[in-house]
């Protein structure tokens, strides 16, 4: 059985993720900062020293990585490649700031963009941290860094991830690593499978 390591899972489990990892092939081991949802390990992204390398075949991570500093983006991808085995992938989505830099431009800054699991989405929302939760004293929800899809792409090559795909729809990016040289053809195809079905945010 292959082992899927789903970091930042909230209350969540493999079957919010894709159809692929929620399949019956893949184990799951939850990860999260905060304690309350009960995760298999309680830690932040940029410090999985208590897993060893390359224990995981593969890491599924949804709107984690924007609430770290930009500094720390660089540590967290070390650490995501560090416990992926040779033939591992990632799969990554997070806010699109390209797509948010265009609504604020046109001066949609407070409109809704889109209805979340959590609420209304505006483009102040995407930048900065969704408000109501911030407002609930979720401070770890604020966003301290944003990504292009051409920047993410190119943080994930220089972090051992050998092959990358992504794509932007709506207001998100959805990329794909994987650490093995191999095909873009490969990669597009991969991310295809995961986008079949995805359990959006």
């Amino acid at each position: 059985m292959k082992k899927l390591l789903h970091i930042g899972c909230g209350p969540k489990n493999k079957t919010n993720t894709t159809k692929v990892f929620a399949g019956e092939g893949w184990k799951e081991t939850r990860l999260d900062i905060d304690e309350e949802v009960k995760p298999d390990i309680v830690t932040t992204m940029t410090d999985l020293s208590m897993i060893k390398d390359n224990e995981y075949d593969a890491i599924y991570s949804s709107h984690n990585i924007e609430h770290l500093f930009a500094h720390e983006v660089d540590i967290a991808l070390e650490e995501f490649s560090r416990v992926l085995d040779n033939e591992g992938e990632i799969f990554i989505t997070c806010p699109d700031m390209a797509r948010a830099a265009e609504e604020i431009i046109k001066g949609n800054f407070l409109g809704v963009l889109y209805e979340s699991r959590a609420g209304p989405i505006s483009a102040i929302d995407i930048l900065f941290g969704h408000r109501e939760s911030l407002r609930n004293g979720q401070h770890h929800m604020a966003h301290r860094v944003g990504f292009t899809l051409k920047i993410l792409l190119g943080l994930l090559k220089a972090h051992g991830f050998n092959t990358v795909a992504g794509t932007s729809d709506n207001m998100d990016l959805y990329v794909l690593g994987l650490i093995e040289k191999n095909s873009d053809e490969l990669a597009e195809s991969k991310l295809r499978e995961h986008l079949d079905g995805l359990v959006k945010v």
